[in-house]
């Protein structure tokens, strides 16, 4: 890990934090990663495991607001990234407009801002194998522990996934064992 001085950008989870975006590559022809700058090469973004963030903009005169987990971790300064699949207009008959924020997503150029807010969630992960699961939104976390985590993902629904597995395979002195069942329309290859 860097040895630089780790400046947290999310420091209250109800303030809107504009954040550009530096970088885009395809991963299939649907699905994006989403490269955005923090406020400088110091910063992390300050999310806890198990958490997600918000993402909202302004599309035609409405506040969208979506949640995504992020698939780079604290580890990474300077940056946050996001795995987002992209719905597409006249793509899915149910939903001919397609997805409104993925689309603004997809419209961006590089510099543009979209407002972040979190960290958000009722979950986190203490290593090695403790969570502490607030059932409701307002009541005492509790805590749980577990020696096998079990898990089932579908297609972008896998970053929460990842963000779990990436974290707890970096420690060494985590023995918690997992396994996971993924679905997706196509072959990924991240």
């Amino acid at each position: 890990m860097n040895s630089r001085k780790r400046c947290i950008t999310l420091q209250d989870s109800e303030t809107k934090y504009p954040l550009p975006l530096i970088e885009k590559e395809q991963i299939s022809h649907n699905t994006r990663r989403f490269r955005f700058g923090l406020p400088s090469p110091d910063h992390v973004l300050g999310l806890p495991v198990g958490n997600y963030i918000h993402l909202l903009a302004r599309i035609d005169g409405a506040l969208v607001v979506r949640a995504y987990t992020p698939v780079s971790s604290d580890d990474d300064q300077g940056f946050v990234d996001l795995i987002i699949k992209v719905y597409f207009k006249n793509v899915h008959p149910n939903y001919p407009e397609g997805g409104k924020m993925t689309q603004y997503l997809e419209n961006m150029k590089i510099g543009d801002t979209v407002l972040f807010r979190g960290p958000t969630g009722r979950l986190f992960y203490h290593e090695p194998g403790k969570f502490s699961i607030k059932p409701y939104k307002t009541s005492d976390p509790e805590e749980k522990v577990v020696s096998h985590l079990g898990m089932i993902a579908g297609g972008t629904g896998i970053t929460p996934m990842l963000q779990l597995i990436r974290h707890i395979t970096k420690n060494p002195d985590d023995r918690t064992r997992m396994s996971l069942i993924f679905a997706n329309q196509r072959r990924i290859s991240w």
